[in-house]
């Protein structure tokens, strides 16, 4: 079962660059089997509809938004900054895997899916606007809106397009970087800015570099 998996596993992770660019709308089971270098017979070994591929990808989505899941907001200044840090990494994977496309063609063909996704999604922005508060309450952080700050991290769907990167000159690391230097700016008052370390920020943004232009430039 265990071999079963992994299989699932390197066959769907072929397959999330195309849903995610397109949506899965119009895909069908042929075309699923090509995009995985299959053939029909065999995906219908592992998967037996496409509503059980969405569901597996979507429950490794949902696994992963538990996996963050933020607890009591930190108890020393020092701990903040690796919290922002973490945050930071984990909104890139976000907007990365799960897109605008994704959620809109699985609210519209599997509503009962999407409510799962909505369910965790909403409480990890719950737990975000806490952790803001509190920063903010303990003076940590400038005086901003939360509800802000979660709907600007959307930002980076439109900044880390192919289109949009080649048209501005831009590389996805720099991007990423100087997102990251916005991010910290704003959030952390001038005085509290030297708890936070870039050094140990370098080497993730390194690897979500790697990440995100397999994502991106994917065929």
């Amino acid at each position: 079962m265990e071999k079963f998996r992994e299989t699932q596993n390197k066959l769907l992770f072929r397959l999330l660059p195309c849903i995610n660019k397109s949506g899965f709308h119009s895909l069908r089971m042929d075309e699923i089997a090509k995009i995985m270098n299959i053939s029909r017979v065999t995906l219908y070994k592992y998967f037996s509809t496409k509503e059980e591929i969405i569901q597996i990808v979507t429950n490794s989505f949902i696994e992963f938004f538990k996996e963050m899941i933020i607890l009591d907001p930190p108890n020393e200044e020092s701990l903040y900054a690796a919290r922002f840090q973490q945050l930071f990494e984990q909104s890139v994977s976000l907007s990365t895997f799960i897109t605008e496309e994704y959620k809109r063609d699985l609210s519209s063909e599997y509503p009962e899916i999407y409510e799962q996704l909505f369910i965790v999604i909403q409480e990890r922005e719950k737990q975000l606007l806490n952790f803001y508060n509190e920063g903010i309450k303990n003076g940590i952080f400038n005086e901003l809106n939360g509800q802000v700050l979660i709907l600007q991290d959307q930002l980076l769907t439109t900044m880390l397009d192919t289109k949009y990167l080649l048209m501005n000159h831009l590389t996805v690391e720099q991007v990423l970087y100087d997102f990251y230097k916005l991010k910290k700016i704003q959030l952390f008052r001038p005085e509290k800015l030297f708890l936070v370390d870039d050094n140990l920020i370098v080497p993730k943004i390194d690897y979500l570099t790697l990440k995100v232009s397999k994502a991106l430039y994917s065929t």
